[in-house]
This record gives C-alpha cells, sequence and structure tokens, in this order.
C-alpha cells in the first residue's frame, strides 16, 4: 500500500497548512468535508457523525461533514465554542477540471476566515448588539485601542493607556482582540469574554498601518481624517491587515476612524459595570440588566445605539442638554411620538445589509432592506416639524436626498425579493426589456410543454402520459410499465426514444421535446444571467452612496432612541434632569428602574425615596445604616443608575433630580471570590475598593457596600473608617456609603459633609417590618437575628442567637472587657427548653360546623345560608 496522499487528499493537507490555527470547511459538492484532527474536534463540539474516508500513511483517516445550505448554524456554533473555521471553496466548476484529465481535483482555495470579530451574517450576529473586533498597540509610551464592528461599519480609536485597557474592554465587551504576540493579556480579554489572537509584531508597525489606511480610504494622507498617535496608527493598520487577512482581499465597508477623545464618557470600571449591571445580568443573561429594563426601541440599529451610549454616558452637557431637548419633545407631543414609532417598526436593519454588500455577501433582500429603509426615513423626516429639536433636525436632514436610489430600487426590484441571487426573480417586470423576452420565452415554454403532453398523450393512447423534468435526465415522457410493451414497439418507438425504465414507470424523450428543452434551458440561465448582471449594477448604485446611506441609518437609530426613551418616560413617570457642571446630587422620589419592573409584573409597588448629596462642604457623603434586606443595596444602586440615564441622554425614575455631572463612577457592591487567581472574597472587595480610592476625583459618586465585612470585626470596622475618611479628606467626591459597624455613625459629628441615614423598619409581636423608607439618622440595631428566622434557620438556632447576641449586648452596656468573657458564661451549646405544647382546646361549634362545609358542592342559596348560620354560631361563641 503506497503511503502518498491522493491528489485530493494532497490539496486539502496543502490548504490546511497554510491556514494553522483554524479548522478547515473543505467544499465538496454539497458539503463542507473536514477531516484529521479538525474532523475529530468539530464533530465532538457540533455532536455530529465522526466516520472514516481512506487512509493515510496506513492509518483510517477520520472525517465529518456539514451540508452547504445548513453551514451558518454550525459556524455559529463552532464561533461561540473559541474555534476560528477557513472556508475552501471550489474555485472552478467539477467540469472544467475534467478538462484537464480525469483524475484533476477542482482548484480551491480559502476564501475567508471566519472569527468571532469578523461575523457579518445575520443568522450569526445578534441584532441588538455590537460585534466589536478591537486591537491595542504600544508603541514607547504610548498606548491605544482602535475598535471596528465590521457588520456595521463602525471603526473608533483612542489613546489607552494600560491601565485604562481593562475598563475599556469591559465597556466595549469585544468579541475579539488583536494584540502582539506574547502581550500577556490573556487574563485581560477572559475577562472581557473576548477571544484574543496573537499577531506577529509586523502587523502592529505604525508606518504599514499608516499605509493600510491610506489604501483602504483612497487617499494620501490621514490628516483629513484627524491627528493620530502612532500607537493608535499601529492598532488601527493591524485591524485592517487581519481584515485582509481572514476575508481574504475582499475588505468591509469601513466609515472613516473617528478618534475619540479623552474623559468624553463617564469613566465607570469593570467592577462597577458588573455590581450595577448594566447591560449584563450578574447571572450572564441580557434579562434583570438596566439594558433590558429600559429598552424601548424598534429597531435594531436603536438597540445598539442605546447600548453605546448606557455604556458610555456622556460628560459634555451640551451634547446631554440636546438629547434631552428632543425626548422632551417627543414626550410632549405623544401622536408624533407614536407615529415615528410606528414608522420606525418598519425600517430593517441598513448598516448590516450595506456591509454584506460591500463584502458580496448580500443578496436581494439587502438592496430590499436599503430601498425600505431609505423610503421609510423619508416618511419620517416628512413627520418631523421645522421646529424639531436640533438632535431631531439634524437628523431629519439626514433622511432627505436619497429619491434618485430608492427610486431605482423601486423600478428595479419586486415587493418581496428571495433572499439569493442565484434563486433568480427579483427583478420587476418592466425594468429590462432583453429580460423580459428572455422570461416570455421561459415561460411560454411551458404552455408549449403543457400542450405536448396532450398531444403526445393522444398519439400513444396513454391519458396518464406526462411530461416531467428532474436535473438528471431534463425534460422526460413518463407513463407507467403497463404501457412498455405498447411503446416500445412500432410505431410509437419510431417516435417515442426510450431513455430509462424503473420499477413503475418507464421514461422516453423525442427529438422534438429534446430541441425544446434546449431553447427553455437557455432562457432560463439567460434571465439568470441578466438579473446577476442588474443586481451588480444596483450593488454598486447603494455602494456609490454607502457613506450617505450610512449616515441615514444612524439619523434613524437616533430618532428611534430619543423615541423609546420618550416612550418610557411618558409610560413609567420619568423626569427631566436638570444636568450641570456643578456637584449636585438631589434626587426627589428616586426609584430603581429594574427592581421596579420587576415589582410591578408582581402588581407589587416600588417605594421611591429622596438622596441628596449637595451639601456646602466639598465631600457629600451618606453613611447609611439598617438591617439586611431593608433595601440599601437598591437604594445604593438605583442612585448610581440615575446618573447614568441622566448622562446618557434620557429622563430618569424620579420625580426631580438635579445632577452635576458625573466624571467617574465606581461601585463596590456585592461579593464574590475569584478561585481562579486565588482570591478570596475579601480580597477582592480591598483590590476594588483599592482601585476606587486611588482613582476617584472631586467630581466622582462613589458607593460603597459593607465595606470590611469579610475579616475580624474589628479590623474590618477599622479598614471601613480609615476608607471613610480617605473619601472624605482626600478623594472629596460624592459618595453612598452602607455599613453594618454602627460605630461609624460617629463620624457625621467630626466629618463636615457627612449625614447619616438609615433605612426604616418596624418591629410588630416579634416580627420585623421592612418599610423600604430611607430616612436621615442612624439605626439603633441590625435585626440580623430576625433576618436569619425569616431565612429560615431552625428555631433552636435563631432563639440560641437571640440568647447569645442579648449577653454580648448587656455586656457592653456593662462595660465587660471582651466579648468572649461574655459567651464564657453561657453554657456551651445550651439549648433552650422545648415550650410547653399548648392545652388542647375544646373545640367550638363553629369550628365544627366549618369542617362539615365543602364550598364546591354548595348552591348561592345554600351559601348564603350557611352565612347566616355561621354568624350566629359565632355570637353563641362569644
Amino acid at each position: 500500500m503506497s503511503d502518498q496522499p491522493t491528489p485530493m487528499m494532497a490539496q486539502y493537507l496543502a490548504i490546511r497548512e497554510a491556514n494553522p490555527g483554524a479548522l478547515l470547511f473543505y467544499r465538496m459538492g454539497d458539503f463542507y468535508e473536514m477531516f484529521f484532527e479538525d474532523a475529530v474536534a468539530a464533530a465532538a463540539a457540533l455532536d455530529i457523525a465522526l466516520t472514516r474516508r481512506g487512509t493515510h500513511l496506513g492509518e483510517p483517516i477520520p472525517m465529518c461533514g456539514v451540508p452547504v445550505h445548513a453551514a451558518e448554524s454550525y459556524l455559529l456554533t463552532l464561533i461561540r465554542k473559541g474555534f476560528r473555521v477557513a472556508i475552501a471553496e471550489q474555485m472552478e466548476d467539477p467540469a472544467e477540471a475534467k478538462k484537464r484529465g480525469s483524475k484533476s481535483v477542482v482548484a480551491r482555495d480559502v476564501v475567508r476566515l471566519v472569527t468571532p470579530g469578523t461575523l457579518t451574517e445575520e443568522s450569526l450576529l445578534e441584532a441588538r448588539r455590537h460585534n466589536f473586533l478591537a486591537a491595542f498597540a504600544q508603541v514607547r509610551e504610548e498606548a491605544a485601542l482602535a475598535w471596528v464592528d465590521i457588520s456595521t461599519g463602525a471603526f473608533q480609536v483612542m489613546d489607552c493607556p494600560p491601565a485604562r485597557l481593562s475598563p475599556e474592554l469591559a465597556r466595549l465587551a469585544p468579541r475579539e482582540l488583536l494584540a502582539v504576540d506574547g502581550s500577556g493579556l490573556d487574563e485581560l480579554a477572559a475577562d472581557a469574554g473576548a477571544a484574543l489572537t496573537d499577531l506577529h509584531a509586523s502587523a502592529f508597525d505604525s508606518g504599514a498601518g499608516a499605509r493600510r489606511l491610506c489604501a483602504l480610504y483612497g487617499v494620501e494622507t490621514l490628516d483629513g481624517f484627524g491627528a493620530f498617535s502612532r500607537a493608535e496608527l499601529s492598532a488601527m493598520g493591524a485591524i485592517v491587515d487581519y481584515l485582509e487577512l481572514t476575508q481574504k482581499g475582499k475588505l468591509p465597508l469601513l466609515r472613516p476612524p473617528v478618534r475619540e477623545r479623552a474623559g468624553g464618557a463617564m469613566q465607570i470600571d469593570a467592577a462597577t459595570r458588573r455590581n450595577l449591571e448594566l447591560t449584563q445580568a450578574l447571572s450572564g443573561g441580557r434579562e434583570g440588566s438596566l439594558l433590558a429594563a429600559i429598552d424601548r426601541s424598534v429597531t435594531a440599529a436603536g438597540a445598539r445605539l442605546l447600548e453605546r451610549r448606557i455604556s458610555a454616558p456622556s460628560r459634555d452637557l451640551a451634547l446631554i442638554h440636546a438629547r434631552h431637548d428632543a425626548v422632551a419633545q417627543l414626550v410632549d407631543d405623544p401622536r408624533l411620538a407614536a407615529d415615528l414609532r410606528a414608522a420606525l417598526a418598519r425600517v430593517p436593519d441598513m448598516d448590516r445589509a450595506l456591509s454584506r454588500l460591500a463584502l458580496e455577501r448580500g443578496g436581494p433582500r439587502d438592496l430590499a432592506a436599503i430601498r425600505a429603509g431609505l423610503t421609510q426615513g423619508a416618511a419620517i423626516a416628512a413627520r418631523l416639524p421645522d421646529d424639531a429639536a436640533p438632535v431631531l433636525r439634524e437628523a431629519a436632514r439626514d433622511l432627505t436626498g436619497h429619491d434618485p436610489l430608492t427610486g431605482l430600487l423601486d423600478r428595479a426590484l419586486v415587493a418581496e425579493p428571495p433572499l439569493l441571487t442565484r434563486d433568480g426573480g427579483f427583478v420587476a417586470p418592466e425594468y429590462d426589456p432583453d429580460l423580459d423576452q428572455t422570461r416570455r420565452l421561459r415561460d411560454e415554454g411551458r404552455g408549449v410543454i403543457a400542450g405536448m403532453q396532450a398531444d403526445y398523450a393522444a398519439l400513444a393512447g396513454v391519458q396518464s402520459l406526462k411530461i416531467k423534468h428532474n436535473n438528471v435526465l431534463g425534460y422526460f415522457i413518463e407513463t407507467t410499465t403497463t404501457h412498455a410493451e405498447r411503446m416500445l414497439a412500432p410505431p410509437l418507438s419510431e417516435t417515442f426514444i426510450h431513455r430509462q425504465t424503473t420499477a413503475n414507470q418507464i421514461r422516453f424523450t423525442t427529438v422534438e421535446l429534446s430541441e425544446l428543452e434546449t431553447r427553455i434551458l437557455n432562457a432560463r440561465d439567460r434571465a439568470l444571467e441578466i438579473e446577476r448582471g442588474i443586481f451588480e449594477q444596483l450593488r454598486a448604485a447603494v455602494l456609490d452612496r454607502a457613506p450617505q446611506i450610512g449616515q441615514a441609518a444612524r439619523a434613524l437609530a437616533e430618532i428611534d432612541l430619543a423615541a423609546a426613551f420618550a416612550d418610557i418616560a411618558s409610560g413609567e413617570g420619568w423626569v427631566r434632569p436638570r444636568v450641570d457642571d456643578s456637584r449636585a446630587f438631589a434626587i426627589e422620589g428616586g426609584r430603581h428602574p429594574v427592581v421596579e419592573r420587576a415589582l410591578k409584573r408582581k402588581s407589587e409597588s416600588f417605594v421611591a425615596n429622596d438622596c441628596d448629596l449637595t451639601t456646602g462642604a466639598t465631600p457629600a457623603i451618606w453613611l447609611l445604616t439598617g438591617p439586611n434586606m431593608a433595601g440599601k443595596s437598591t437604594f445604593l444602586r438605583q442612585n448610581a443608575l440615575i446618573a447614568v440615564l441622566a448622562q446618557a441622554g434620557a429622563f430618569v425614575p424620579a420625580c426631580r433630580a438635579h445632577i452635576g455631572l458625573v466624571s467617574q463612577l465606581f461601585s463596590r457592591v456585592g461579593a464574590a471570590d475569584d478561585l481562579a487567581r486565588g482570591r478570596s472574597t475579601f480580597m477582592v472587595e480591598m483590590v476594588e475598593t483599592a482601585a476606587i480610592l486611588n482613582q476617584a476625583d472631586d467630581h466622582a459618586l462613589v458607593i460603597l457596600d459593607e465595606i470590611g465585612r469579610g475579616t475580624a470585626t474589628w479590623d474590618g470596622l477599622s479598614i471601613a473608617w480609615a476608607v471613610m475618611e480617605h473619601l472624605h479628606e482626600v478623594n472629596r467626591c460624592r459618595a453612598l456609603f452602607a455599613t453594618h459597624y454602627h460605630e461609624m455613625t460617629a463620624l457625621s459629628a467630626r466629618l463636615d459633609g457627612v449625614e447619616n441615614a438609615t433605612v426604616s423598619v418596624r418591629e410588630w409581636e416579634g416580627e420585623v417590618i421592612f418599610l423600604h423608607e430611607v430616612r436621615k439618622g442612624a439605626a439603633d440595631r441590625s435585626y440580623g437575628v430576625q433576618v436569619a428566622r425569616l431565612a429560615g434557620l431552625p428555631a433552636s438556632v435563631v432563639d440560641r442567637a437571640r440568647e447569645v447576641l442579648d449577653a454580648l449586648e448587656s455586656g457592653e452596656r456593662e462595660g465587660a472587657a471582651r466579648p468572649a468573657a461574655l459567651i464564657d458564661d453561657l453554657p456551651l451549646f445550651r439549648a433552650a427548653p422545648p415550650a410547653p405544647a399548648p392545652a388542647k382546646a375544646r373545640e367550638s361549634a363553629l369550628d365544627a360546623r366549618m369542617k362539615q362545609v365543602h364550598p364546591d358542592a354548595m348552591t348561592p342559596r345554600e351559601a348564603l345560608d350557611l352565612i347566616y348560620e355561621l354568624k350566629a354560631l359565632s355570637g353563641e361563641t362569644a
């Protein structure tokens, strides 16, 4: 047996070697096949059968495959499981290969590398989320982060010192991060949920990057786009280089790069995003996050814009006010808002349709999406009044001037075109005379076939005779085998030429049928060829206006977001916040949007609370005490979320809100360990607290919950005390500080600007009632034992805990030296004596009668009689 691979397998191995690190989808007819290690890995990941095909070096070759028509769903699974996939297509028709010899192999080559950050197919993407590909570059003392969404064309870059990389990745949540080989960014990428792709240092050469960008945009210099640092050029150049590699020269339609200004957005670190659940809940899904609770957008582009705004609230006062003006106008004019939302609901995703067309992966439906989007855009612009808010007025300008293109697409396309160009039938009648004539020949051929079938049935005397078509025989005449002897004998055999006999049918052709078939098939192929040519013309016309179409898509997203903010403001009673450059933070009747939404589903109401951090002193801190379960964490979070919403351009869930610009938002809420890095819960808490104390400026808003609870009581109290003093003396910021250390309430008398607040509770007959009301003052106790009882601890444990607590509290009042001395006096593990069983009371006549009642068996009259009877018995009992 020869160890030499077959020509086909030799071709596969060569392509595989040229694309290391990726599974190879090798096109063979209607399937993508995988071999060797690729087959083993793919079969396990996709849960499909692993088979064998031939041998190599004396060993069977593992093989698996997926159908071409269903490949996208398999691709999605592989990408989500961390694989990269190289798509090798047949570059010629098999008939062409046979001309070179009977054993020649069809030419194949990789046309695309599919990676997490380079997806464009609608079925592989989340419509309401961006799919970012990011690159981080360092050039001497400079560092930069660039990111692109090739499905929409958005391309941005910013200076990014290494210390800022983690929070920026948390904000963007890229699917894939490019870095120079050996960068050591594995942990950061994993934390951000991004696949890390290492590239050779040459990909990050800043000079080569500038040349790649100039070539991409067809310019001599990048000065027209802005002044970019060498690190920024390096990061952007790496992205373009990677796209050239993965898209095999078919570069996506990228907008000119936008340089994001440092300090233009509220700084929010990764821990704060996680704790506040801005775009993703702690459980990992979207449901339960702020984004899910407030998303009223009706377009995919509007939803993506909302995610960007929530992820990076603005610090530009003029921009914030302009966005609030737009929302206010739509709140004041609900009819206009409703009309806009109805029209927007019919707007498809133009950004992604445009991207697919640019990458030659689009079809007729993408052209129809451009047509529908621009048509609805013009209608929306016409609805907006002349005195519209500036944001809406600017958007309206971008939605006009597209009539020539929409007119062309209207004339050229049918109302509901097919998904794929190869399906044909998408060009409207009367658009192209040559196509109309070819279609007539193709379609009238069907009528001729029907007439020919009737003639042949009469000639043969077989009424069941049919003319059919398949891809093997083309057109053929078919009868049942019961007529075989007659059809094969003269004189019928002189007309009907035998072609095939099956178990139940016999098939024939005729000279006349063969000639007609040739004419019909030529007409069909010719019509499809003409339609393909028209598609390319229309695609070129769309791409010629790509910048204007992109502007229109962004304008529609802006209007959608303003209308969505207006809808939730009107429906939920949200108000316009007053945002200025002061250090004010005054909220009246503030509510937590996510918790309120959850309570409404259970027909329960949310208890609104005030928060006023506006004091005469520069630092303004509330020290919040109160029991667990009373709502301290909710109160802390809701005020942080109100600040995010206000600076994102939305109205806020409150009766009134005055917010001085928040430069940074920090949150240390909740507790979790990090076993992968060997960090305890307390260590994680201290790392996050250190980040706050080292970074927060005097315009920051900090919320801290239970600092120091993960260690010994006195250690924890001392740490919490020192943190509070540092926030007051050094950071001098606005803060909400929740604690169970009641000793800290003394700080309000020592530090200007520090006030005590507590969450109210009531005790009733031994029960704790949580009022969820925040008021000025300090809590007198924590009610921990009562909360433990509510949680279901055994009664003996609760009773023992109460006994120990009473001893500790009384000892503290009497000045005991140490708690241990008090506990030593208590009998070890002493259980409270069981309560005497209550004496069995004599059953009353009323109880006895109630036991006899069966409500489901009673008539209305019997129920009324029963009421009188029970009332009488009740009187006797009293």
